[in-house]
């Protein structure tokens, strides 16, 4: 690194979609009478509310980058770079640009911020917004496909994406003690986390374990349709985050610099969309830690903290084994002795995930990190650990496992 890198803090809109009280929706009571938020308002809502919680003047930004996947397709805008330049006359004129990798669009338009400090900038805002709500949920479903090899992949079911987990998770109930109970405890897991966060999607909707076990399955495809539950799938939401990175130079010059959190590892990897090799493990979030790891110079055993990318209840698990916290094959007794809880020796989506704080595409990578910033900050409000941790891990995925993108943060 020719630069040190540093996340000075930023901001999360409310993520929202079905279910969630301010969500307008055919039998809300505001229904026609307002709407829900663009993808246009969230994108500058997140950067400016980042910019003013950090006191960084927008002038001062040198560059920024959009996370975001399907803007085109939900929203009928792209040139996204572009329009986070009307957010602010301080923001017009500023070199920005649109990063676009699946669901790991904003890590991967963090790391493009990363580069842009290493390679001299001083202070560079990272957005990452997505808006999701504007279709039904079939059509949603054939707009996430594009994330998939749409022409080999598409026809495995009408819902693409769950299917295919469906699938991992029939292979990986085969080759490991893991059952649908451990998955059932993952969707627990996730919405006590939400109940505790205001910002989350699901934060006042209860799930307890006996319902995440009851939950329909509603896969077409009768091959793969029981391994896979309506609870066990990531929220269809709307939301942003951004953030400010800094060098040490642009540090200095910033009065809040006391929770600043450090970058010290980074890892980005893809594999052949279309082609993988092992449906029980994650192959290219192994690589991606794997190179994390070395640059950081820790093991898993030292990380404190962890955000990882569960855009269904299985991937968690999955997650567990390719970060290394957990055995191949044995990823399910994490969850079994609650050693990834709030109270657990390595807590893991404290905030309630993809499962329950929700998953705007674009914004999930972004998010995570300032999770993690949070946590290490002690400002993670009713579900802050009760010592904030040192360590943190991100874990941001496209796909069914074909990018990831694997931060480690020091405070």
């Amino acid at each position: 690194m020719s630069q040190r890198v540093f996340v000075v803090g930023g901001a999360i809109t409310s993520f929202i979609g079905k279910h969630h009280p301010d969500f307008v929706w055919k039998k809300h009571p505001d229904f026609g009478k307002r709407e829900n938020p663009s993808l246009e308002q969230t994108l500058h809502k997140a950067a400016l509310d980042a910019l003013e919680a950090t006191g960084v003047p927008a002038s001062s930004v040198e560059r920024a980058y959009v996370g975001n996947f399907a803007g085109e397709l939900f929203s009928s805008q792209g040139h996204l770079g572009a329009m986070l330049a009307a957010a602010s006359p301080g923001l017009a004129y500023l070199p920005a640009m649109r990063v676009e990798g699946a669901c790991a669009s904003g890590g991967l338009a963090f790391l493009a911020g990363v580069d842009a400090i290493r390679a001299g900038a001083n202070v560079v805002l990272v957005v990452g917004a997505e808006v999701q709500t504007t279709v039904g949920a079939r059509k949603g479903a054939e707009f996430l496909a594009r994330a998939a090899h749409f022409a080999q992949e598409r026809a495995i079911d009408e819902f693409t994406f769950p299917c295919m987990f469906a699938r991992r998770a029939r292979h990986y109930f085969a080759s490991s003690d893991a059952t649908a109970e451990d998955t059932a405890l993952v969707v627990a897991k996730a919405y006590a986390c939400a109940a505790k966060n205001p910002l989350a999607h699901m934060h006042t909707r209860t799930l307890t374990l006996e319902q995440a076990r009851d939950s329909d399955c509603f896969l077409a495809n009768e091959e793969y349709k029981s391994y896979l539950r309506l609870s066990d799938c990531s929220q269809v939401s709307d939301g942003g985050a951004a953030l400010v990175l800094v060098s040490e130079r642009g540090l200095q010059k910033l009065e809040k610099q006391a929770d600043a959190l450090e970058l010290i590892g980074a890892g980005h990897a893809c594999g052949p969309l279309g082609n993988v090799a092992d449906l029980t493990w994650l192959d290219v979030t192994a690589r991606a830690a794997s190179r994390a790891y070395s640059q950081a110079g820790l093991a898993p055993s030292d990380v404190q903290v962890a955000e990882v990318h569960d855009c269904f209840s299985v991937t968690e698990l999955l997650m567990y084994e390719a970060l290394g916290f957990a055995a191949r094959g044995r990823g399910a007794e994490l969850v079994r002795e609650g050693a990834t809880d709030l109270t657990g020796r390595i807590p893991v989506n404290t905030g309630g995930g993809l499962i329950a704080y929700g998953h705007p595409v674009g914004a999930t990578g972004v998010k995570q990190i300032l999770e993690i910033w949070k946590q290490t900050s002690g400002k993670a409000g009713a579900y802050q650990l009760a010592q904030p941790p040192q360590i943190g891990l991100c874990a941001n995925m496209g796909g069914d496992d074909r990018t990831s993108v694997v931060t480690i943060f020091r405070k």
